[in-house]
Formats: C-alpha cells, structure tokens, sequence
C-alpha cells in the first residue's frame, strides 16, 4: 500500500556506546526524543553515521525495539539494514518492518567491486522474495564509502518493476547531476544525503533530505524546509546558507566522533564520546575548540540533560 513519504529533515541517528561498547540505550531514546523535539521529522537508525557496520544484527533490532518501547512511533524510522548478503539484510529488514518501521534502507552487496548492474538487479531482486509481505526499500547510495553504488538506470528499473517495495533512495553521492537524474524517476522519492543541495532538491520534488549533521543542527535544517513548503523562499535561502556553512565545517573533522564528542561535552555524559573500533574517538581539548567555535558562529540549541 502505498504512503507519503516523511517530509522534513530525517536524521541518521548517532549511535552511543557504554564503556563495554555495549549500546547505551538510555543515550539513544534521550537523543530520539530531543531531536524529533527540535523539529526532525523522521530518524534513519544504523546509517553511516549510526556506526552501522560496526554494530550486529540483533544489536540493531534490540536497539530499535528500545526506542519504540520508550515511546518513538516506528512509522518515524527507516532503519539502516544493508549488509553484504541477501540472507541477513532480508532477516534484519524483515525485524525492523514487523516492529512497524516505514521502511527500511539498504546498501547494495559492497564487498566485491566491479559488479554488473544486472548483478546488482538480480540481489534486490532476491532480497525482495526474502523479505517477503509489505518489503518497503529505500536504497543507499554511497559511493565514497560503498565503492559499490546503484546507477540511476538500476534505480530507475527497480522502482519501475516494484514501484511498492522500491519507494525511494537515499543519495549520499555528493554529485547534484546524480542527485538531479535521480529526481527526474517518475513516483521515486529521493532524499539527499546532506543539507548543501536542499533547496534545489525541495524545488526538483525532493521531500526533505537525510543529514548526518542534524544530529547536532536538526532544528535549523527543519527550519529551512518549513519555510520553503510555506513558500517563503526568500527566508528559505536566507537560512540555507547558515546550515550550509555549518556543515562544511564540521566537514573539516571526522564527523562521527567529532559529533558525538560535542554531545558529551553539552550532555555532560562521557559516554557520547564513544565509538567502536576502528574508529578513535576526539580528544576532548579539540572538541572544546570545536564547541567553541560553533557556540560563537551559531545559533544552535544543543541538548543540556
């Protein structure tokens, strides 16, 4: 059956570890819960920025069940399932949509490089079998970190053939022409995968964008997005060019321990700071400079529990 797609800002939950590396899941539904408060209209769990391929099958799903058991309606989320086989992406993606998720999204296989399209065709093909009743994709396309993408001819010819399980994709190329091609497929919905091309995608159909930054900026991309679907344009652009620089210079750190070294040093907990090899985590002295540094550029709200 098909449904709207969620409109707005869509985060790529940042995943906080307990000093076992253990999934803190009382940081997890806290940081849910505040950012769907600032204004996020949906949560991605286990994304890139979720530290996904660091993080098990069962962790995932224990994960998710915890935020809808601490009150986070599943019909917000698009978990991240792409694994590097069919039989273990179906069975996470097949947890997460019977725990009333509206979606799910998926990698293509990225462990052997050089793959046809038609072999890419032939995996989606088996992993919608796999999953089974009500299967709801959006595909991940990241190229920078995947090697292994999805062509917009794939794309395309997926949506074409399963218009009802192939509903959207999430385009984290950093190419706009991609990003472009891809809302030009007729009934597709595509998200960007970050806040810099927003405004041209609101206007080429795109329903909002997925953005590792709003973890941190989630209320002032939300703003943007609000402001253009309420056709002030003007004030859209005005306040695009704030999330814009916000972005690019976070850009300059490694973003995932840059961001969660933020959120301990806000929150107070330590435990922000954690990730899970092989990533390190940031030395604090630089995350102070950081903090300040965004603290006198900004107006940000960031969270005080």
């Amino acid at each position: 059956m098909t449904t709207s797609p969620i409109r707005g800002v869509l985060v790529p939950l940042l995943t906080p570890f307990n000093d076992d590396m253990t999934v803190a899941t009382d940081l997890y539904v806290a940081h849910a819960k505040w950012l769907l408060d600032q204004g996020c209209a949906g949560l991605v769990p286990f994304g890139t920025t979720g530290e996904a391929l660091s993080i098990g099958i069962d962790e995932r799903v224990a994960a998710v069940q915890a935020l809808v058991d601490g009150g986070i309606d599943p019909a917000l989320m698009i978990p991240g399932t792409g694994l590097s086989n069919v039989a273990d992406t179906a069975r996470l993606s097949r947890a997460c949509l019977d725990l009333g998720c509206a979606g799910v999204m998926t990698l293509p296989p990225f462990y052997y490089k050089g793959v046809s399209e038609e072999g890419l065709y032939r995996h989606f093909v088996q992993l919608l079998e796999a999953i089974g009743e009500n299967a709801r994709i959006f595909l991940y396309h990241i190229p920078p970190i995947a090697i292994v993408g999805i062509p917009t001819t794939l794309a395309a010819r997926l949506h074409t053939e399963f218009p009802e399980q192939i509903v959207g994709i999430k385009d984290s190329s950093g190419e706009w022409d991609n990003t472009r091609a891809l809302l030009g497929i007729d009934g597709l919905v595509v998200y960007p995968g970050s806040e810099l091309p927003l405004i041209e995608a609101l206007e080429s159909g795109a329903p909002g964008c997925i953005s590792a930054t709003a973890n941190l900026n989630g209320r002032a991309i939300a703003k943007v997005i609000d402001a253009y679907f309420e056709s002030d344009t003007e004030t859209a652009r005005e306040l695009h060019s704030h999330v814009k620089r916000f972005r690019l210079l976070l850009q300059d750190y490694a973003p995932i321990p840059a961001q969660k070294r933020l959120l301990a040093l806000v929150t107070g907990d330590e435990r922000w700071a954690n990730v899970r090899p092989p990533l390190v985590e940031m030395p604090e002295a630089q995350g102070r400079e950081l903090l300040n540094t965004l603290r006198r550029e900004f107006d940000i709200e960031l969270p005080k529990i």
